[in-house]
């Protein structure tokens, strides 16, 4: 093998500059790009008057609190059935709610998918429909649905629906667009309707992956439920809400553990179906 030397290598990058250097460009283009974010990064702490004095001043205070929340008073006294009704609430509205988007997904799924549906006009008008429901958070959702039809669960279940819907649609979508033609192509070659394609080429490749999302959104509706309960949406959230508002710490701190452990086993039940129904062990 013939070897190259320094003095060949300084003679090709002569000869070719811009193989062995970047464009000058390019180079000032990265470097005010980077300058940009630093200057951008010291702006926010700016606008945002974050100091030591303020990041540090009030210790004092966030160290009373997790005091309190380590003293508990009086523990035989709680509302526990208040509070295992609302955990209730909130395990069933991130269930009904990640259940109902996960069956409009499916629909909405495929539609948005460029080889189920390849119309770039409905394509696109589905997707932006999909952006408009993602787009807005759950959270805000719940106000609106707060204002609507009341105070309660059903606000919650709605906007974790509506907003579900969207993401898990894309996600879907993504699943869709990515299938292996093969075993579509062999369905259709046995003169398969297009129902027959979408149940025997499609749906056993992409439902492993559907059942997943679902399990994994399902497991974080619950935490996203607790926050839809504090404006006014039901569930738990309403009573850690009620308890911080007056200082109950301790309590609070009770309710934060359970909601912990509540998604703890959440995910433990979720890997376990995932494991049973997508055919995999554990090793």
């Amino acid at each position: 093998m013939t070897s190259v030397s320094d003095a060949d290598i300084r003679a090709a990058a002569e000869r070719f500059p811009d193989v062995f250097h970047e464009p000058t460009r390019l180079v000032w283009g990265r470097r005010a790009l980077a300058v940009g974010m630093i200057a951008y990064f010291a702006f926010c702490v700016w606008a945002f008057d974050i100091t030591f004095e303020r990041l540090f001043g009030g210790l004092h205070k966030m160290g009373h609190v997790l005091y309190s929340m380590v003293i508990w008073k009086d523990f035989l006294t709680w509302d526990f059935s208040g509070i295992l009704i609302g955990l209730a609430e909130t395990v069933g509205m991130a269930l009904l709610g990640t259940t109902i988007a996960s069956l409009f997904a499916i629909v909405l799924g495929f539609v948005a998918a460029k080889n189920v549906v390849p119309n770039r006009f409905v394509h696109h008008i589905v997707r932006r429909f999909l952006d408009l429901l993602r787009g807005v958070d759950t959270l805000i959702w719940a106000l609106v649905f707060v204002r609507a039809v009341g105070l309660g669960p059903l606000a919650g279940v709605l906007s974790i629906i509506v907003s579900d819907t969207g993401t898990l649609s894309k996600l879907y979508s993504e699943a869709v667009e990515n299938v292996d033609r093969k075993p579509i192509e062999g369905v259709r070659s046995t003169g398969a309707s297009h129902m027959q394609r979408y149940r025997f080429g499609f749906l056993p490749q992409v439902m492993p992956v559907f059942l997943s999302m679902s399990l994994y959104w399902f497991e974080s509706n619950t935490r996203s439920a607790t926050i839809l309960g504090i404006v006014g949406a039901g569930g738990i959230g309403m009573q850690l809400s009620e308890r911080m508002k007056v200082q109950y710490w301790d309590q609070a701190a009770f309710i934060i553990l359970l909601i912990l452990l509540t998604v703890a086993i959440i995910d433990t039940l979720s890997k376990w179906i995932r494991m049973r129904l997508i055919g995999k062990r554990e090793l």
